[in-house]
């Protein structure tokens, strides 16, 4: 019963999820970028706390009606945090875990078995979001000052390359640059095994195809023999 309360109220959250992940990514990103004042900044922060409640209202909910919230509970504590650590202004820079954690809650579930349209997304993902934080973190005191650099070197940074002419040096932009750094070998597994197992499905794709036309082969030349035994009976 309380299983598959969880599992309708998760099915239900998949597209308001998505959809508050993107809001609040858009709002989050014309912070960073276009630093806006006034009323532009003003929506764009409603729009940031709004999303986020969405995301706080979910956790709730699946705590409510879950069986065991206890256990429940002590398994999801980095779902608590992404909850709680948005609302402390020093780290405000924890808010890029709230839209990895909403985009995994809502579109993670609907591109379920998918597997390179979901690797990909969230390589994009992955790579916008640290390029956003990196920046916010680097610009008033570090070598990274342009949406364009940070960018730039989110993508070396994630493949690996490191040239190092863009650089973090304050301590949450090297926060933000290990975490990519393990997420880049990570995504290269994933992109790795992804492949691999592409080929192996067309392999026994091809396999199973070439068993079926050596069956099909073998009966046409059985009903064959049959019919030419059968007229050397009725010549004998």
């Amino acid at each position: 019963m309380f299983r598959e309360k969880l599992a309708r109220w998760s099915e239900r959250m998949e597209w308001p999820l998505t959809a508050a992940a993107l809001l609040f990514l858009a709002a989050y990103a014309t912070q960073i970028i276009a630093k806006p004042t006034g009323a532009v900044d003003a929506i764009a922060e409603t729009v940031i706390w709004v999303t986020w409640a969405v995301f706080l209202v979910d956790y709730l909910v699946r705590f409510t009606i879950t069986e065991h919230r206890w256990r429940w509970f002590y398994r999801h504590l980095l779902d608590l945090a992404i909850v709680a650590l948005p609302m402390l202004r020093p780290l405000r820079l924890m808010r890029f875990l709230t839209v990895i954690a909403l985009v995994q809650r809502g579109a993670g579930s609907i591109l379920r078995g998918r597997v390179v349209v979901y690797t990909v997304g969230a390589a994009l993902l992955v790579l916008l979001i640290s390029a956003l934080a990196v920046l916010d973190a680097e610009q008033r005191q570090g070598t990274i000052d342009t949406f364009g650099e940070a960018l730039w070197w989110a993508f070396v940074t994630m493949t690996t390359v490191g040239y190092g002419d863009f650089y973090p040096v304050t301590f949450m932009g090297r926060c933000v640059a290990a975490g990519l750094m393990v997420g880049g070998i990570a995504l290269i597994g994933a992109v790795t095994a992804t492949l691999a197992s592409w080929i192996v499905e067309k392999v026994a794709d091809q396999t199973i195809k070439t068993e079926h036309a050596t069956v099909n082969q073998v009966e046409q030349l059985r009903s064959e023999l049959a019919e030419v035994k059968a007229l050397l009976m009725r010549n004998d």
